[in-house]
């Protein structure tokens, strides 16, 4: 028989987030249909972004592997998307990776954060009679650090480490919670890498083991910064200090600036906080990133004498987090010493 299936499938690739129906004309989509097991039988047929075919070939016993491609001509790269295993008895399998950072399409969160993985099962048998390849699956758990200032940018995934494998043998929805990434590294704070979560097929004398599902999540570092050119008890008397503001690993799609108070550090918003002119700068890229900024005039925030507090601050999905923070003091009062004598004639 042949199949009838719909695509609309997408994919991370590293640094960036390719829909599985490219639409601009530089690419080329096709589904690849292999039967099982791999005896060199494939059938390739273009398809548009979007849509339903029957499969090229039809289906037989041992079933087939469906492969999502797209093809850019310049430079010439092909993508593999996804791919999709089907079989007389082989069970469905489904996983979806949910984080706080639910704006980017691409799936990702911070290493200090949580992330859950929804796992659906579907079609395994029971019965006495039943292939035994038909009654579990696998679910794989695989870990995978980008290295020191990492990007992903051409990873060998099958570097990857395998933390976990288990049998499922029932239908069903479960929701795996994860409070932090398992990648390895020994400040918690500086991981660099994803997370791949797999469904596989057991190999039995009709077909091999094949991926029915996988998903992965990349894991960013928690960001840093630091202000220099005044430090925690200075007294500015008269112009404002020249200001240096570095932060290192801004988390992809943040925004970071510094802000000034009068009183001591708050622990909760100020309303009456003013931005720094200058410090704003929004980080629109995939992958996190480094600034250094320079303030050379930041007086006309500076209103009054007394206490002050500047702060510098990450704004992310997880919240406004404060990288670092300094109180001054201003005193801009000016004093005139002279003397007075008196003549007498």
């Amino acid at each position: 028989m042949k199949l009838k299936f719909t695509y609309k499938w997408m994919a991370v690739l590293t640094t960036a987030c390719l829909t599985s129906a490219q639409v601009n004309a530089q690419f080329t989509n096709f589904v690849r249909q292999v039967q099982l097991p791999d005896s060199g039988i494939q059938r390739d047929v273009t398809v548009e972004p979007v849509g339903q075919i029957a499969s090229p070939l039809e289906i037989n016993p041992n079933g087939a592997r469906f492969e999502l491609h797209t093809v850019q001509a310049s430079p010439l790269t092909s993508y593999l998307l996804d791919t999709r295993y089907v079989g007389s008895y082989v069970p469905l399998g489904e996983v979806a990776i949910r984080t706080e950072d639910t704006k980017s399409a691409v799936i990702r969160t911070r290493a200090d954060r949580p992330f859950y993985v929804d796992l659906k099962i579907t079609g395994l048998r029971s019965g006495a009679d039943d292939p035994e390849a038909s009654k579990s699956v696998q679910f794989l758990r695989h870990t995978q650090s980008y290295g020191t200032g990492g990007t992903g940018l051409n990873l060998d995934t099958t570097q990857a480490t395998l933390a976990s494998k288990v049998m499922v043998n029932v239908n069903g929805t479960q929701t795996l919670t994860y409070q932090l990434t398992s990648i390895a590294g020994a400040d918690r704070s500086k991981i660099r890498g994803e997370e791949r979560f797999s469904i596989f097929t057991y190999a039995d004398f009709q077909a091999p083991e094949s991926q029915l599902a996988s998903k992965t999540v990349q894991i960013w570092p928690v960001a840093y910064g630091t202000i220099s050119g005044i430090t925690n008890g200075d007294t500015v008397e008269f112009s404002t200090p020249p200001l240096t503001l570095a932060i290192n690993d801004i988390y992809p799609d943040a925004r970071v600036y510094a802000q000034v108070y009068q009183g001591e550090k708050q622990d909760q918003e100020v309303e009456e906080a003013v931005v720094i002119p200058g410090s704003a700068v929004a980080v629109n890229e995939s992958v996190p990133q480094n600034r250094l900024l320079t303030i050379p005039d930041w007086d006309s925030v500076i209103t009054a004498n007394g206490s002050w507090t500047m702060e510098l601050l990450t704004v992310t999905p997880f919240g406004i987090d404060r990288l670092d923070w300094v109180s001054f003091y201003v005193d801009r009062t000016i004093t005139i010493k002279g003397t007075q004598s008196t003549t007498s004639e």
